[in-house]
């Protein structure tokens, strides 16, 4: 029996990542398609009450055939509990979402609705992929027939599979990857730490919000260690394991402790 793997994003319905991915995957799992109607980039896990939530059946082009997919009013996050609670015939073993036209590394993770999808998916208990492409900014928000999202869908499926086979590691609920533009299927991963850098430099605006770019010299801004640097410098795949715990590392007591000395050197400092 064919594994159900649910495909969502955050780039609407028409996106050539979303189809690519669900080709790359239907030769061995039931994939059913359900993703936001619209384009939500930066979304994050956001939830908008002012959303109707009205699904819209579309198809898709998968495997030279046109295939039944959902369009959902909703954010990515929204459009992964109406399908997981109102659309599929059963709970998916997976959820897939992507594949983003932008790479979603850094300090920025939190941003993007490709990885908010996945977070409300492991919130419900499936294991999910965040499957990125690199890309230019003027790709970030509006598809890109000229992109190439070949080999970033046979890295997913090569994830999904071992996914499946084996479940996820202990502790993480999400694993998040993000593929150089230039990769090929023989192309190297590893598996990373997301960066506690900001991936984008800020580019002040003369008013509205301001624009960002990379930086032009990566090597000297990201831990060797870091998805940012493997996906900028190393030229690899990035593999992050992510946990919806977002406690800090360090051990609790040590963190108690800390804030206490804190508390009372704050008291003798205020009150001398």
């Amino acid at each position: 029996m064919r594994p159900l793997v649910l495909v969502t994003n955050d780039d609407g319905i028409q996106s050539p990542g979303l189809h690519a991915v669900a080709e790359a995957l239907a030769p061995w799992a039931e994939v059913h398609i359900v993703a936001p109607a619209r384009q939500w980039t930066g979304a994050g896990r956001c939830m908008f009450s002012d959303l109707s939530g009205h699904i819209t059946r579309h198809t898709v082009p998968v495997a030279g055939a046109q295939v039944p997919a959902y369009a959902v009013d909703g954010t990515p996050a929204q459009t992964v509990l109406v399908a997981l609670y109102q659309l599929l015939p059963q709970r998916p073993a997976l959820v897939v979402s992507g594949i983003n036209a932008g790479e979603n590394v850094g300090s920025g993770v939190t941003i993007s609705g490709t990885v908010g999808a996945a977070l409300e998916a492991a919130a419900s208990g499936v294991p999910a992929l965040a499957v990125s492409l690199e890309a230019d900014y003027e790709h970030h928000n509006a598809h890109a027939p000229a992109l190439d999202f070949s080999v970033a869908a046979h890295f997913a499926a090569r994830f999904a599979r071992a996914v499946l086979a084996r479940g996820l590691p202990p502790g993480v609920d999400i694993l998040k990857i993000d593929v150089p533009a230039d990769a090929t299927p023989t192309t190297p991963w590893r598996v990373t730490r997301v960066s506690r850098r900001r991936y984008y430099q800020v580019v002040p605006s003369a008013e509205g919000v301001p624009g960002y770019r990379r930086w032009p010299h990566p090597e000297q801004v990201f831990e060797p260690d870091s998805d940012a640097y493997t996906l900028q410098v190393l030229r690899q795949v990035a593999v992050a394991p992510l946990s919806l715990d977002l406690t800090a590392w360090p051990p609790r007591p040590q963190v108690e402790g800390w804030l206490r000395e804190g508390m009372d050197a704050g008291i003798i400092s205020l009150y001398p």
